[in-house]
């Protein structure tokens, strides 16, 4: 692939149509939340979400935006190939390594990672666009992507998603039964070191519960009276 384009229009229609259909102003979490959300508008920093694999940070997201489809979620770029079912430009931006290369070497990329084999990196581009007409950005990135936008963008909020034991990590990483044995161990492996960077981030959220997540997350981005302090936060 080459001369990415990094229109986001088909993800956020998508996303915002499943969000529309038969939800009520229940579901946003209650007075609280929609006094939060209401606030998202004005807002310009970017928020990154981040933690090991398997604690449920796409989950996270995804409820996130179900019940605020006005938060913009960064499309990343992989060398990954892609899975059945999933879309370029959709799920992902699919891209060969030259064409990564290309857009690494041109600083076209906010943040880029690298994991069992394949790259992943997030378009520079979209993301300084969305926050400059003041649409509520997240980042669902891992602990190398978080690094490299805190020394760029010092200004973000980095949310350090935590589980509520190693135990049930590695019970949600087995549980998922997609991924042979090796590639479980390497992950948790690499959960063991991203759980030592907690203290990294300017906030924890635990992962007890994904609507408490979300409330917390939402009233955060607002910087709502109910936003936690820095600190770990179980929800």
């Amino acid at each position: 692939m080459t001369g990415t384009s990094w229109s986001d229009g088909s993800r956020t229609s998508q996303v915002a149509a499943d969000g529309g259909s038969g939800r009520s102003s229940s579901s946003a979490g209650g007075p609280q939340e929609a006094s939060a959300s209401a606030g998202l508008t004005a807002g310009k920093r970017l928020t990154v979400l981040s933690g090991p694999s398997g604690v449920g940070k796409s989950t996270v997201v995804a409820e996130l935006r179900r019940a605020h489809p006005e938060v913009w979620l960064s499309v990343s770029v992989t060398t990954r190939k892609p899975r059945p079912g999933e879309t370029h430009g959709v799920e992902y931006f699919f891209a060969d390594d030259d064409e990564f290369d290309r857009l690494a070497a041109s600083g076209e990329l906010l943040e880029w990672a690298e994991f069992a084999g394949n790259r992943y990196g997030t378009p520079r581009g979209p993301v300084l666009a969305k926050l400059a007409a003041g649409v509520p950005t997240v980042l669902e990135i891992d602990l190398q992507g978080a690094r490299q936008v805190r020394a760029t963008m010092p200004e973000a909020l980095l949310v350090f998603l935590a589980p509520p034991t190693w135990q049930e990590l590695e019970k949600r990483l087995r549980g998922r039964g997609t991924e042979p044995e090796d590639v479980i161990a390497r992950r948790l492996a690499a959960g063991r070191i991203e759980m030592a960077a907690e203290q990294e981030f300017d906030v924890t959220l635990v992962n007890t519960s994904v609507q408490d997540v979300c409330h917390r997350l939402i009233a955060l981005m607002a910087d709502a009276p109910e936003a936690p302090r820095p600190g770990r936060s179980p929800s």
